[in-house]
């Protein structure tokens, strides 16, 4: 039976806020951005983002993040997916384990 997406959204604020009070959000975002630097994700998204922006007319910063966002999202490496979604599932667990 499927959990109604109010109680998932409560939830989800929930476990979020938690991550954020014990600290353990910024240890998971440090290690994404460590993970996605050092495969290269970063440097490549920088470069395909400046490309995009020598060639829009007119430049907004909006325009581009929704152009560059979807591509962003669909390269990140699935070895970085894996490790920060493991992490994530490893805090949620310890916390309704206690």
């Amino acid at each position: 039976m499927p959990i109604p997406q109010p109680e998932l959204d409560a939830l989800y604020v929930q476990v979020h806020k938690r991550l954020v009070e014990s600290g353990e959000w910024d240890r998971i975002h440090h290690l994404l951005a460590s993970k996605l630097s050092e495969s290269g994700w970063t440097d490549d998204l920088r470069h395909r983002t400046k490309e995009r922006a020598r060639v829009m007319d007119p430049l907004t910063f909006q325009a581009l993040l929704e152009e560059i966002t979807p591509q962003a999202k669909a390269t990140v490496p699935l070895a970085v997916k894996r490790e920060v979604t493991n992490a994530i599932k490893g805090y949620v667990k310890e916390q309704f384990e206690k």
